[in-house]
Parts: structure tokens; C-alpha cells; sequence
């Protein structure tokens, strides 16, 4: 029996999380979607860019991920791209993450949107903020790690 190759089902990395905090858990959500949202996610119409994620009441949201309605999907249906999203975790998941928020003062970052069984999943990390020189130091360590690479390449010819 011939294996079948795994597809890649990841459908938007925000990359700018790795720059900006440093990763300490995650956590796998689902997201609470209208028809149009899930149509125009399919087709990779969606930015996590600037969105952040936030716990009001007990509960916890996404905001300001910005999915670009389709003109044939949301005909009848007045599109909000910008629409606040609920997140589905488990009731324990939640209250870790409002303790690890409230006391130790972390952020939650939404990292990644995937397919998992036909069901849109947000990877949410709890992260810590860098401080600028850890920025720095970062940025140098990859700037090196590339440099050895083209060396190592060029010695390999």
C-alpha cells in the first residue's frame, strides 16, 4: 500500500509573533464562523496580521483578524471583515489562560489558522513581550545562522 504524501493544511502564519514575543504555551481553538468567513478562508481571503486575541467575561475573543468577504459567498449577507470571533476552549484551558494573563501580566497571540477535520483551528500562544535588545540579539543569531549556511553552501561546490 503506496503512502499518500501529507499535505500541508496551515492557511495563515503570523509571523511577526516570533519577532515581537517569546512562546511559552499554546493552545489549539476552534473559532466560532459565520458561512461567508469560512467560504472566504477556503479561498486564503483572511490577515492575521494585527489581530490579537482577549478575554471579557470569562470568555475568550479574537479581534481584528480581517477575512475579505467573497463578492459570489456574502450576496446576502452584510459582511463585517473585521468581526470580533468567539474561541472555543475548554473551560480549564480558559481559566489557565486568565490566571497566566491577570497574574503574570502574559499576552495571548493568535499564531496560526489551520484545517483540522474540515474545522478551522487557531493555534493561540501565551507569550511574553521581547524587549528590544532581545529583538536585536534575535535578528543577529538568524543573520549568522544564514551566513554559515552560505558558507557551508559554497564549500560544498
Amino acid at each position: 500500500m503506496a503512502k499518500t504524501k501529507k499535505k500541508d493544511n496551515t492557511i495563515v502564519v503570523n509571523k511577526k509573533a516570533s519577532h515581537e514575543y517569546h512562546f511559552i504555551e499554546e493552545f489549539e481553538a476552534g473559532l466560532e464562523l459565520q458561512g461567508w468567513e469560512v467560504k472566504a478562508i477556503r479561498e486564503g481571503k483572511v490577515n492575521l496580521a494585527e489581530s490579537y486575541v482577549f478575554i471579557k467575561n470569562g470568555e475568550v475573543f479574537l479581534t481584528n483578524c480581517h477575512i475579505t468577504p467573497l463578492n459570489t459567498a456574502s450576496t446576502h449577507v452584510v459582511a463585517e471583515p473585521n468581526r470580533t470571533k468567539k474561541l472555543l476552549l475548554h473551560r480549564h484551558q480558559i481559566n489557565h489562560l486568565i490566571g497566566a494573563v491577570e497574574r503574570k501580566g502574559l499576552t495571548l497571540v493568535a499564531r496560526s489558522l489551520y484545517w483540522i477535520k474540515g474545522k478551522v483551528k487557531l493555534k493561540v500562544i501565551l507569550a511574553q513581550g521581547k524587549k528590544l535588545h532581545d529583538k536585536r540579539a534575535a535578528s543577529k543569531e538568524k543573520d549568522w545562522n544564514r551566513q554559515k549556511q552560505r558558507i557551508l553552501k559554497g564549500n560544498q561546490l
